[in-house]
C-alpha cells in the first residue's frame, strides 16, 4: 500500500470530520432517532474510509460516501435487533432536511443547533449536546467550559442521548416561532465553542485553530436570522471584543501577556468598531441579558485603554448586575478582581469568598490564580504561593503556566 495514498486518505477523512461531522450525525439521528448510534455508525464509517480510500481513491462526494456507509451500518444494526427499517435513500433524507432549513437559516449548522435544543431535553445538557453532536468537541473539552469533570460530562451526554432514543424526542428543524425559546442554549453553545478556541491563543492546536472564527461566523449568521434579539448582538459583540485582543495576548516569543499589560495598539480596531456597533444595536431594544452585560464590561476595558484610566466603578456595577442575573461563580471571581482594583485586595478577597463556597471552583484555575494574586497584594505570601501552585497544576496552557510561575517567583520569601 502506498503511504502517500494513506496520507491523502487520512487528510481527506480529517477534513470531512472537521467540516461535516455534526451535519452527518444530525442527518442520521433525524432518520434513526438515536444520536449515540449515529455517532457510533459514523465513527465506523470513518474507519472504513481509512481502509478503502487508499485503495480505491477518495470519492468525488466524501460526505455522501460516509453518509451511505454509516446508514448501512445502522440498518444492519436494526436488522440484527429484529426491528423494522425503511430503505429510503439517505441522500433523499438529507435533501429534505436541508430544503427545510435553507429557506429560514443562513447557515446549516444553525439549523442543527436549534434542532438539538428540543424542550424535552434537559436545558442544562442542551449546549453540551450541541457542542459534541453538531460541532464535534470532545467531552473533556466541553467539561472545562461547564466546570464539571470530564467523566461527569461524558455520563451526562450518554444519559441525554439515551433519553432522546427512549423517549422518541424528534430531531427536527424547529419552526421560526419556536426559535426564541431555544435561543439561550444555542447562544451558550456558540460561546462555549469560542471559549475553547480562545484558549489556544496562538492557533497552534489544529483541533482548536478555527473554533473562535467559526463561533464568530455563526454569531454573525445568527444576527441575520434573529436581528430583533438583543442577546444575539450581545454575544457577537462579546466575541469580537475578545478576539480583537488576540494579537496582544502573546509576545513574539510566545509568552502570555495579561490584559493590563497588553499593547493596545496591537488590538484589531476593525473588530472593536464592529463590536461597539453590535453592542449599541443591542442596547436599543432595552432588554438586558448576560451577553450584553459581559460585552459592556469588555467595552469598558477598551475605553479604559483609550483614555488611560479603567472605569472600575462602572465595571463593578456591571458585574453586580451580571451576578444577579446568572449566579455564576465565574462572575463572582471576575467581580472580585474588579472590586480589588476599586477598594483594595482585602475587599477583593472578601468578595471572592462567595465563589469559594461553590465546590466547582476547586478545580477551576482562574479561581486560584485570582486568589493568589489578591493574597500576594495583601501581603499573605505563603498563602499566595500555595494558591499559585494549585493554579499552575490546573492550567493546560504552557505559556500561562510559565506566567503563573513567574508571578509566584516574584513573591517575597517572607510574610
Amino acid at each position: 500500500m502506498n503511504p502517500a495514498n494513506d496520507d491523502r486518505a487520512s487528510a481527506a477523512a480529517e477534513a470531512v470530520a472537521l467540516r461535516s461531522r455534526g451535519k452527518l450525525i444530525a442527518y442520521l439521528a433525524a432518520r434513526f432517532g438515536d444520536v449515540a448510534a449515529a455517532e457510533d455508525a459514523l465513527s465506523e464509517a470513518f474507519a472504513s474510509a481509512l481502509s478503502v480510500w487508499p485503495k480505491q481513491g477518495c470519492p468525488d462526494n466524501p460526505e455522501g460516501w460516509l453518509l451511505t456507509a454509516a446508514r448501512r451500518k445502522l440498518v444492519d444494526q436494526i436488522r440484527r435487533n429484529r426491528e423494522s427499517s425503511s430503505e429510503d435513500e439517505p441522500e433523499q433524507l438529507a435533501d429534505s432536511i436541508i430544503a427545510d432549513a435553507e429557506d429560514e437559516f443562513p447557515d446549516r449548522r444553525l439549523a442543527l443547533l436549534f434542532a438539538c435544543s428540543h424542550p424535552a431535553i434537559d436545558q442544562a445538557i442542551r449546549a453540551p449536546l450541541m457542542l459534541q453532536v453538531v460541532l464535534g468537541l470532545e467531552a473533556a473539552q466541553i467539561a472545562s467550559a461547564f466546570l464539571v469533570s470530564p467523566t461527569a460530562m461524558a455520563q451526562r451526554l450518554v444519559r441525554a442521548k439515551t433519553k432522546i432514543r427512549e423517549a422518541g424526542v424528534p430531531f427536527r428543524i424547529p419552526q421560526r416561532n419556536e426559535l426564541p425559546d431555544r435561543l439561550e442554549s444555542v447562544l451558550d453553545s456558540i460561546y462555549a465553542v469560542f471559549a475553547e478556541g480562545w484558549v489556544d491563543a496562538t492557533g497552534a492546536d489544529p483541533a482548536r485553530r478555527e473554533l473562535a472564527g467559526e463561533a464568530i461566523f455563526l454569531g454573525r449568521m445568527l444576527t441575520q436570522l434573529l436581528p430583533a434579539e438583543p442577546e444575539v448582538w450581545g454575544l457577537l459583540a462579546l466575541m469580537l471584543y475578545a478576539e480583537a485582543r488576540r494579537p496582544a495576548r502573546r509576545t513574539a516569543e510566545g509568552e502570555f501577556v495579561p490584559l493590563r499589560s497588553q499593547d493596545n495598539t496591537l488590538w484589531d480596531r476593525g473588530m472593536i468598531e464592529e463590536a461597539e456597533a453590535a453592542l449599541h444595536y443591542a442596547s436599543r431594544v432595552r432588554r438586558i441579558g448576560r451577553y450584553q452585560l459581559e460585552a459592556a464590561i469588555q467595552s469598558a476595558h477598551v475605553e479604559g485603554a483609550r483614555i488611560g484610566s479603567v472605569p472600575w466603578a462602572a465595571i463593578v456595577s456591571l458585574y453586580d448586575a451580571l451576578e444577579q442575573l446568572t449566579s455564576s461563580p465565574v462572575v463572582v471571581i471576575n467581580r472580585a478582581l474588579a472590586v480589588a482594583e476599586l477598594q483594595g485586595p482585602d475587599a477583593g478577597l472578601a468578595a471572592l469568598e462567595a465563589a469559594s463556597a461553590d465546590g466547582r471552583v476547586k478545580s477551576y484555575q482562574p479561581h486560584w490564580a485570582v486568589r493568589a494574586n489578591l493574597l500576594g497584594r495583601a501581603g499573605s505570601y505563603d498563602a499566595a504561593r500555595h494558591a499559585y501552585q494549585l493554579a499552575i497544576g490546573l492550567e493546560r496552557d504552557p505559556a500561562i503556566r510559565d506566567y503563573l510561575r513567574r508571578c509566584c517567583d516574584c513573591l517575597p520569601k517572607f510574610n
